[in-house]
């Protein structure tokens, strides 16, 4: 009964570190994520990274990402298309250069700074959907793009990881024909199945004489599109997201969402939340505390750079473009499964690895007041002009 335990303990502790990071006036993700911190192997000890805690942390991202399906405004999405291609780009551009120059700094080889330059172009907004949810601006224009630029950006970084592997020799049976084929074939099907398949199934269940059978086909929906993503080699967040996005056009989207959101919040986020904390360990990181300051400096500053040059050649102001680049600069679990496997490759040598987590865990945890603070500045001075309008 182990896992019960640990399920009580993430549970309470989420919830009480949540509040105080609010009354501290902070997102309350950001509690949420010292708590992994805390209670895992870097400080406490208290919980361990079992199959268990993974599993649940697996169920609760997908989840988080249907929800902000579910909220997206497809017609939003649909009109910053261009805005999220561009941020996209430069969201990997900038770290692609930036990730090569800091590993050949300190001594890298060839390949394993270009490895090091594909880890640092990843990108996880699930953190970056938490905090635009608790803030209300999930559906505004710079959540839309934000939401648009990671799916592309999750498109062009296995592609590259591929091509690099490729390259370097770690994946000489990888066809890129075959993986980008892969990735056009999950978003036509996708497509089809949100249009011709999705609405009248969900019509259909509706009439079924059970209970709930429209949250259970909701979920099977999400969990669907979230494996067949996997299969396709793209994220299982992003077939999640789809999900939300083709559910949302149907008129059960309301009922919906008021009923799997206390079920994601209640268990399941939580515990993915905390399992990003739970990666962090301070052992040996001692001797690579240079390495570990200039790449995370490097890892923060040409995303925020990348995501806001990308808004702002696509129309954006300066505050709104910011605040596009600061929700970009998550690294969150793809970057960790990036790094795995580049260490079963060869490509990330394990004495690294560990200033790899932490690099990524800190532009997670850097990611919530990030975005706080320019949101906040960017109605300031949006509240600012419309005063000065009404004066004049």
């Amino acid at each position: 009964m182990e896992f019960i335990l640990y399920l009580v303990m993430i549970l309470f502790f989420t919830k009480i570190a949540g509040d105080l990071s609010v009354r501290l006036g902070q997102p309350a993700v950001l509690g949420k994520l010292l708590v992994g911190v805390i209670l895992g192997p870097a400080v406490l000890g208290w919980i361990e990274n079992t199959t268990f805690i993974e599993q649940t942390a697996e169920i609760g991202v997908l989840l988080l990402m249907f929800i902000a399906g579910l909220e997206t405004d497809l017609d939003q999405l649909k009109s910053n298309w261009k805005s999220a291609l561009a941020v996209a780009v430069g969201g990997i551009i900038l770290p692609f250069i930036g990730g090569y120059g800091a590993a050949a700094a300190f001594g890298f080889t060839h390949s394993h700074a270009l490895f090091f330059a594909v880890l640092f172009c990843a990108t996880s907004v699930s953190i970056s959907v938490q905090v635009l949810k608790e803030m209300n601006k999930l559906s505004s224009r710079e959540g839309t793009t934000i939401l648009g630029a990671a799916v592309i950006d999750d498109v062009l970084v296995v592609i590259l990881l591929a091509f690099i592997m490729s390259m370097l020799g770690q994946g000489s049976d990888v066809s890129l024909g075959m993986l980008v084929g892969k990735k056009v074939l999950f978003f036509v099907i996708t497509i089809a199945a949100s249009i011709f398949v999705v609405p009248p199934m969900m019509k259909w269940l509706s009439k079924l004489k059970v209970t709930e059978a429209v949250i259970t086909m909701a979920l099977v929906i999400c969990f669907g599109f979230a494996y067949f993503a996997e299969m396709l080699q793209m994220a299982g967040i992003i077939g999640a997201f789809a999900a939300g996005i083709a559910l949302s056009q149907t008129p059960f989207r309301h009922d919906i969402e008021h009923k799997i959101e206390p079920i994601a919040y209640a268990v399941f986020v939580p515990v993915f939340f905390v399992s990003i904390g739970l990666n962090v360990s301070f052992e040996g990181i001692g001797s690579q505390i240079g390495l570990l300051v200039v790449i995370t400096i490097v890892a923060i500053v040409t995303k925020l750079l990348g995501g806001f040059a990308g808004a702002r050649l696509t129309g954006f102001n300066n505050k709104s473009s910011w605040v596009i680049g600061s929700g970009m600069v998550s690294r969150g679990e793809v970057a960790l499964i990036i790094a795995a496997t580049g260490l079963q490759g060869g490509l990330l040598l394990q004495e690294y690895f560990t200033a790899v987590v932490i690099m990524v865990i800190i532009t997670t945890l850097a990611t919530p007041p990030l975005l706080k603070i320019l949101f906040s500045e960017k109605s300031s001075a949006s509240t600012k002009s419309v005063d000065q309008s009404s004066n004049m």
